[in-house]
């Protein structure tokens, strides 16, 4: 009995994260886009 207990919860945790990789993402980042480069470039002869 101890073996099917522990071969269901090796499973359901396989399970959890197969389904985890395969949702859509809950990432909550702003949408900054395309920032424009504002400096100087690196020049190395200076």
């Amino acid at each position: 009995m101890k073996i099917f207990t522990w071969l269901q919860d090796a499973v359901q945790s396989i399970l959890k994260g197969v389904s985890r990789i395969f949702q859509p993402t809950d990432d909550d980042y702003p949408k900054s886009g395309v920032q424009p480069f504002e400096g100087e470039p690196y020049n190395e002869r200076d």
